[in-house]
C-alpha cells in the first residue's frame, strides 16, 4: 500500500489511520505529520448533524421535524418567502431534501456555494434563497440535491437555540469531552461559522469522532450525542446515488472485505476524504487527502480501503472486542490512539 501511494496511484494522500476494537492498528502521514490540521472539506458536514442531536438531547432544539425558519426570525422578512420555505425543517435539512433551490452539483443553481462564498453575510444570503418546485413522498422526504448552504443555515439554527457563540458551545459539549483541543473553523467575510465544512482537525481527533459514533454516541462511558439520535443519524434516510445512501449528513455504502461486504457510514469530502465507521468489522478508517476538485478522487480513497486496509483486518470472530477507548500498544509501545487523540 505504501509503495503505491509513493507511486502515486492514490494522490495526495496526506494520512492514513486505522482502528479496530479501539486499538490503533495503522498510522501513517505523508507530507504531513501528527499534529497537522487536515482541511476534509464536507467531511465535516457530519459534525453539524451530531451537533444538532445534541441539542436536540438538551432540549434546546424540541425534534428534527422543528421549523428552521423560526429559528431565524432576526433575518426576516426573507426573500422569496413561500409556505414550502416556512416548512423547511430540521430533518430536511438534515437529510438533504429541503425546498431551497439549492444544488452544488449544477452551476447555475442559485444555491450553489459558489455563489455563497463571495458574500459578507452568508445567513442573509441563504435565507433568501428562492425554492424549487416540491413535492415530498410518502416518507415526508423531497427530492434529493446536495446543499452546502442548508448544512450552514442549520449551524445557525442550532446557535441561536443554544443561545451562545456555536464554537464555544461545540468545544463545551463535543470536542473536549473527547479530548479535542486543536482545530480551526472556516468563516464568512464577516466572521460567521461554516459549520458546512472545512473544519481543520486531526486525523487522530477525526478517528476519536468517528469511533464515539461507532460506539453509539458514547466515548469512555460517557453519552455525548444521543443514542437515538446517532441511531437514526445512521440509518439510510434516502438514496443518494445508485450506490449510495445518506443518513443526518453522513454518507452510506458497502465496501467488499474479506469478511464479505461491509457496511459503511462516512463522513466524506471533496479531495477523496474519507472517515469511515465499519460496524461490524468493529473498524474506523480515516483517510485525508488534499486532491481536490479531481475526477475519480472518491473512487480512489475507496479502492485504497478496499484493496490494501481491509485485507489487513480480521474478521470479528478473530477479534475479541475491546473496551472502546482503551489503552493501545503498538509494537510494543505505547500508541497515540484513539483514547489519547486530544489537542484541537
Amino acid at each position: 500500500m505504501e509503495a503505491a501511494i509513493d507511486r502515486g496511484e492514490f494522490p495526495q494522500t496526506t494520512s492514513l489511520l486505522v482502528v479496530q476494537n479501539g486499538a490503533t492498528v495503522y498510522e501513517r502521514y505523508w507530507q504531513a505529520n501528527v499534529d497537522t490540521q487536515h482541511d476534509t472539506r464536507s467531511a465535516t458536514k457530519s459534525l453539524t448533524a451530531l451537533a444538532a442531536g445534541i441539542a436536540i438531547g438538551q432540549g434546546v432544539l424540541p425534534s428534527v421535524d422543528a421549523p428552521v425558519f423560526a429559528y431565524l426570525a432576526d433575518l426576516a422578512p426573507f426573500a422569496n418567502d413561500t409556505p414550502a420555505k416556512q416548512a423547511i425543517t430540521v430533518a430536511d435539512l438534515l437529510t438533504m431534501s429541503s425546498a431551497l433551490d439549492c444544488n452544488d452539483d449544477v452551476a447555475d443553481s442559485p444555491g450553489n456555494e459558489e455563489n455563497m462564498y463571495p458574500k459578507q453575510q452568508w445567513a442573509r444570503w441563504a435565507v433568501d434563497l428562492p425554492t424549487r418546485a416540491y413535492a415530498r413522498d410518502p416518507r415526508g422526504r423531497g427530492p434529493f440535491a446536495y446543499c452546502t448552504a442548508g448544512v450552514f443555515l442549520l449551524g445557525q439554527i442550532i446557535a441561536r437555540a443554544v443561545g451562545a457563540k456555536l464554537d464555544d458551545w461545540l468545544d463545551d459539549v463535543l470536542f473536549h469531552p473527547l479530548g479535542i483541543t486543536q482545530g480551526e473553523w472556516a468563516r464568512s467575510p464577516s466572521g460567521e461559522l461554516m459549520t458546512g465544512g472545512g473544519l481543520r482537525l486531526r486525523t487522530r481527533d477525526l478517528a476519536v469522532l468517528a469511533q464515539m459514533v461507532m460506539d453509539g454516541g458514547s466515548w469512555q462511558g460517557r453519552q455525548i450525542v444521543p443514542a437515538d439520535f446517532v441511531a437514526r443519524a445512521t440509518t439510510p434516510q434516502r438514496q443518494a446515488s445508485s450506490d449510495a445512501d445518506y443518513g443526518y449528513l453522513f454518507w452510506h455504502r458497502r465496501y467488499r472485505s474479506t469478511c464479505g461486504s461491509s457496511s459503511g457510514w462516512l463522513m466524506s469530502g471533496n479531495g477523496g476524504n474519507a472517515i469511515v465507521v465499519l460496524r461490524d468489522l468493529r473498524a474506523v478508517v480515516a483517510v485525508t487527502r488534499v486532491h481536490y476538485n479531481s475526477r475519480g478522487m472518491h473512487d480512489e480513497t475507496r479502492k485504497l480501503i478496499e484493496e490494501f486496509v481491509l485485507p489487513n483486518l480480521p474478521c470479528p470472530a478473530a477479534a475479541p472486542p475491546r473496551t472502546a477507548g482503551a489503552e493501545t500498544r503498538r509494537a510494543g509501545q505505547s500508541s497515540p490512539g484513539v483514547q489519547t487523540a486530544g489537542g484541537r
